[in-house]
């Protein structure tokens, strides 16, 4: 009667009997022989080497590694748990990065964005401008920066310095206006007239229609990121059409949808 049941060196060590199986079955711990009475005892060598498994495996020691790292001398086992440890260390960095990213999606905009392009976004709505228009351009930017990485922090520059312009801030507030208009109404022609008046007559504006244009596939990707949201023959469509036609007019080089 010597030792315990299988049972009770599960309770013992701190985990199921399932777990002491499982073991058993990957050689960890070997299996103790049975007694007269038919049931297997585990002495204090075999509870012993449970406990030694359960602690690494609880560190996070790999199973498959655990029976090598018991069984070698104290200098091999010191210089595998170092390395067990740095291990640990990366995943635990791994972890905190993506627990930071899953606090940012918990603000969608600045996981997608970043915090420059929410912070113009925060300032587009303290000038007024209204929300449905701020979400269109939070939807259009998240578009342009996985379209034109390389350009959108350029494009977000452009875009601060034209929000510190009145004239400009009141044609785009205007523009949102126009969205709920008939795409006949006389009034978006003279809105893209007085529109495209304005940027050529501050150059630094264009950048806002020239800075997203991709150095390959300039056409798809400027007419995705131009033209998104907006219904093909809608007023807001026919408006920023009327706006690229005058501007190509004047010698601005904007993509056509059929060329590149």
């Amino acid at each position: 009667m010597n030792g315990v049941t299988i049972g009770q060196a599960a309770v013992f060590v701190g985990v199921t009997v399932k777990t002491v199986r499982h073991y058993h079955k990957l050689g960890l711990v070997q299996e103790p022989e049975r007694d007269s009475s038919g049931y297997r005892r585990y002495g204090s060598a075999e509870l012993l080497r449970l406990v030694q498994v359960r602690t690494l495996a609880a560190a996070g020691v790999p199973l498959a590694e655990i029976g090598p790292l018991i069984d070698a001398g104290p200098a091999l086992f010191a210089a595998a748990l170092a390395d067990v440890e740095r291990q640990l260390t990366e995943r635990i960095e791994e972890l905190i990065v993506r627990r930071d990213t899953l606090r940012r999606l918990a603000d969608g905009d600045r996981a997608l964005l970043g915090d420059r392009a929410v912070a113009l976004l925060e300032r587009m709505s303290g000038l007024g401008f209204p929300a449905e228009e701020v979400a269109a351009t939070r939807e259009g930017w998240v578009l342009a920066r996985a379209l034109v990485p390389e350009g959108f922090d350029d494009y977000l520059t452009h875009f601060e310095h034209a929000l510190d312009d009145p004239r400009f801030v009141a044609l785009i507030k205007r523009a949102t206006e126009a969205t709920a208009w008939e795409p006949d109404d006389p009034r978006i022609a003279e809105l893209a007239t007085a529109m495209a008046d304005h940027f050529l007559a501050n150059p630094a504006l264009l950048k806002i229609v020239t800075g997203l244009q991709a150095r390959t596939e300039a056409a798809t990707r400027y007419t995705l990121i131009a033209l998104h949201g907006e219904e093909q023959g809608s007023a807001a469509a026919r408006g920023v059409t009327l706006v690229e036609t005058r501007l190509r007019a004047a010698g601005i080089h904007i993509p056509r949808p059929d060329t590149h």
